[in-house]
């Protein structure tokens, strides 16, 4: 079995900074009591500035003022890396979040899914990198040394065993995972490497340390293996974002809406599913949220279509006082059926496919200007069809011609303005409902070569309605 560990080193700074339109801007994480605030994490620029972790919130100002606050929160960072174990999940069914501030999974038995290892590396380095995370990966035959490598290399492939006992030979007590404790023992005994500790008699460790130990070493160089809690994926996508500032214009909530659609699809790829209904909740000071139900006729998790679809729905809706959060919330998380394309799609790069489309208009017109057309049994042409909500094509009557577009009202044919092709074809019905109809219709065309619909009542000579034109 292969084993991949990938290690969040900064996870609690990532999830402050991919929800900030500038990740360049010096930001600081703090914790403590408010007597005494102190700088838990910063990131490159708030470093620059000679900001480090451990300092007081005082002396951090008095080296500068020009960086930004947040609070270091340990439920956020569960939050996140549960949130990375759902992305994981696509990847494999067997992903652990066992480490803080990690994912660990196995992959072994999906790089005939996902391609050669180096491959599937690329994918996921690429995948993170656009969600905001930074990471290490390393690949080991267990998940023990796979999280004990990941403290000291990155993009590190252990391919077996023997391999495998070189590098964590060479590594120093002190980071192979043991309690501090025992490794200060281990190391005032004389003993800097594992290599070192593996050469003494094992029932020489068993009389100084306690069984735990050994049983840690043995899951180590993978004679053991380490009973893992395999993480299950929710039913529901619930994602907040808190503003850094009071927002009124939908151009300046387009940033957290990208980002949390990108959370919700990457969210949706790991188990598999689509969304076919989500809740957007603007929040505001001292005032209900502002609801934004979005829906779709079919289930997607397409990023850029969540997005486009989501921002339709937003730019329809007035704000009416500051924004202060953003969040989306998701509980209609149907399975997701890819769509059928064609193996020679001779489709332009540049069209969209109808499914896209289609929901890019309900978002922009409203759903009740889009909707799709269903045959009924009856003979009068204004009576035989009506609109449908759902989006399945239209069956039906597919030997009669019919034009496809019926005018609202019929509009006289002057006399000389067109010429007959065909008919009459008569249609008499409605007796039943006082809707009675006994009609002559011609299949005419006009000078400019459109041909209509048209007809006239049975024993009149009066002129020519045109109902309809054929496409």
């Amino acid at each position: 079995m292969r084993w991949v560990c990938i290690l969040f080193p900064q996870l609690a700074l990532d999830a402050v900074l991919r929800q900030r339109a500038d990740p360049d801007e010096p930001l600081v994480l703090l914790t403590g009591p408010a007597q005494r605030r102190v700088l838990q994490a910063v990131n490159g620029p708030a470093r620059a500035l000679g900001l480090r972790p451990g300092q007081s919130m005082s002396a951090a100002q008095a080296l500068s003022k020009g960086f930004a606050t947040a609070e270091y929160d340990a439920a956020d960072i569960e939050h996140w890396q549960q949130f990375l174990a759902a992305w994981a999940y696509g990847f494999s069914s067997q992903v652990s979040v066992h480490y803080p501030r990690t994912v660990v999974f196995e992959i072994e038995s999906s790089l005939g899914l996902f391609g050669a290892w180096p491959q599937l590396e690329a994918r996921l380095r690429r995948e993170l990198g656009e969600l905001g995370f930074r990471h290490r990966i390393v690949a080991a035959p267990n998940p023990v040394a796979a999280r004990v490598l990941a403290n000291a290399y990155d993009g590190l492939v252990v391919p077996d065993d023997q391999a495998l006992q070189h590098h964590l030979g060479q590594l120093p007590i002190d980071r192979i995972g043991l309690e501090a404790s025992v490794a200060t023992a281990l190391l005032r005994m004389g003993l800097r490497t594992l290599s070192q500790v593996q050469a003494l008699p094992r029932h020489s460790l068993a009389r100084r340390f306690e069984a735990q130990v050994l049983k840690y070493l043995d899951a180590l160089l993978g004679l053991r293996r380490l009973a893992l809690a395999f993480y299950l994926p929710p039913d529901r996508f619930d994602v907040r974002i808190e503003l850094n500032f009071d927002v009124q214009s939908h151009q300046a909530l387009l940033f957290p809406l990208r980002r949390l659609t990108g959370d919700l699809a990457a969210f949706l790829c790991g188990r598999d599913s689509g969304v076919q209904r989500f809740d957007l909740h603007l929040e505001h000071a001292g005032l209900p949220d502002t609801l934004i139900k979005v829906g779709l006729l079919s289930a997607e998790r397409d990023p850029a279509m969540l997005f486009e679809l989501a921002r339709g729905r937003l730019e329809q809706v007035q704000v009416e006082a500051p924004v202060r959060g953003f969040r989306l919330r998701a509980e209609d998380l149907p399975a997701f059926v890819p769509q059928h394309q064609e193996l020679f799609d001779d489709r332009a790069q540049q069209s969209l496919p109808w499914e896209q489309l289609r929901e890019r208009l309900r978002a922009r017109l409203g759903d009740d200007a889009v909707h799709g057309l269903r045959f009924q049994a009856d003979h009068r042409p204004e009576c035989a069809w009506q609109a449908k909500a759902d989006h399945h094509s239209c069956t039906g009557l597919a030997v009669v011609k019919r034009p496809g577009w019926l005018l609202t009202e019929p509009l006289a044919v002057h006399q000389g303005s067109a010429r007959i092709l065909m008919g009459p074809e008569r249609i008499e019905s409605g007796w039943w409902d006082g809707g009675d109809v006994r009609r002559d219709y011609y299949l005419i065309e006009t000078r400019a070569g459109q041909q209509g619909w048209a007809y006239r009542a049975v024993g009149e000579d009066g002129p020519l309605w045109l109902q309809g034109w054929f496409a």
